[in-house]
């Protein structure tokens, strides 16, 4: 073997002990979440008052335990006990949706001392954002008018009615979870110092990511993914899909892609089906947590986030100059943050955070 080639082996091996880094401080910052904010998010999603006030709940407390799929679980199982109607749910199941973005908008800010990396992560962060709003604004009308989602997800839930169902296993979570719980056990399982932790060990190891792929012959790499995984908008759209689904995290699947765009390897109209995959896949948690209640109720409002999100893919992506509203819209928000750094972490806090509490404090 010689010498490059041993260069390029090591480099690749140090690229998946990177990956391995990423996901324990992705995870780790959920667990941090959870440390202070979980019960915090089983509070607030008990407090509807208004559809407009559950869907910003819903956001509120996925951005706070930074899974949609934990989110959507916990309103099943609030649906299935009778302290959520279908009606209060369905909202809130659009507000995690987008709430779960709020983890790919916080990797991208690791970019943010490089000028031109930022701008290409910080548009692939929120070209997910930007496609789940605009789904919302065209669904969450729609459904308050005539409560169609409702409608059809009864029915569907009358299809497997007494179905009982099974929990998939998720070896990212399985061979992540003891680092991430010995890091936390270490810091007295403080949220804060977790939290701190967790981020610095992603910004960093995404900096190292950024330079292996940099490293390494970037035409080879791009090749790679444009002539299989991303090669067209059906086969990254089912990659998506499938790894949201083996890793039951859409955050996950989503933020891997980030550093991919900064170092100009993947481009916005490749990463936009990938996210749509992925919001496909992330309803499976929710319907197995649902049909394991056999509860009609819960299993109706899981079929409801999946109708939600085929629906807005059905809606959006045929149409080639609707399909690119999501990318125009991240590409000039991404150029303003390049010239305000200011302006994400503005976003990141008012949106997820400032404006939620704001509701629910006016409408409680």
């Amino acid at each position: 073997m010689n010498r490059d080639r041993l260069i390029v082996i090591v480099k690749l091996l140090g690229i998946l002990i990177c990956l391995y880094l990423f996901v324990v401080g992705i995870n780790g910052m959920s667990h941090s979440f959870k440390l202070f904010g979980k019960g915090f998010a089983d509070t607030i999603l008990k407090t509807t008052s208004t559809p407009i006030v559950s869907l910003f709940i819903g956001i509120l407390a996925t951005a706070l335990v930074q899974s949609s799929s934990t989110t959507t679980s916990i309103i099943v199982g609030m649906v299935a006990g009778g302290a959520l109607t279908i009606e209060g749910a369905i909202p809130m199941i659009m507000g995690a949706n987008i709430g779960t973005t709020i983890t790919n908008l916080l990797v991208s800010l690791g970019h943010i001392t490089r000028s031109e990396e930022f701008r290409r992560a910080f548009a692939a962060a929120t070209v997910h954002d930007a496609f789940n709003w605009l789904t919302v604004l065209i669904l969450f009308p729609l459904e308050m008018a005539t409560g169609v989602l409702a409608k059809l997800s009864r029915s569907m839930a009358g299809w497997f009615e007494g179905v009982g169902g099974m929990k998939l296993g998720n070896p990212l979570k399985s061979a992540t979870k003891p680092v991430v719980e010995a890091i936390s056990k270490f810091l007295g399982d403080h949220p804060v110092a977790v939290l701190v932790v967790s981020i610095v060990i992603t910004f960093a190891v995404l900096y190292a990511i950024v330079k292996l792929l940099r490293s390494l012959v970037l035409e080879r790499i791009a090749y790679l993914f444009d002539e299989h995984l991303f090669r067209n908008a059906g086969r990254a759209m089912l990659f998506g899909l499938c790894l949201t689904i083996a890793v039951q995290s859409s955050s996950i699947t989503t933020s891997l892609v980030i550093p991919l765009a900064g170092a100009g390897i993947l481009r916005l109209t490749q990463i936009l089906p990938y996210t749509l995959g992925a919001n496909v896949g992330t309803t499976t948690t929710a319907i197995l947590a649902a049909l394991a209640t056999q509860n009609t109720s819960a299993i109706t409002v899981a079929f409801a986030h999946l109708l939600f999100n085929l629906a807005g893919i059905g809606i959006i992506w045929p149409v080639k100059r609707i399909r690119m509203l999501p990318i125009r819209l991240a590409e000039w928000g991404a150029l303003q943050s390049q010239k305000n750094r200011l302006i994400p972490i503005v976003f990141i806090l008012g949106v997820f955070f400032g404006l939620p509490l704001l509701l629910i404090a006016v409408f409680k």
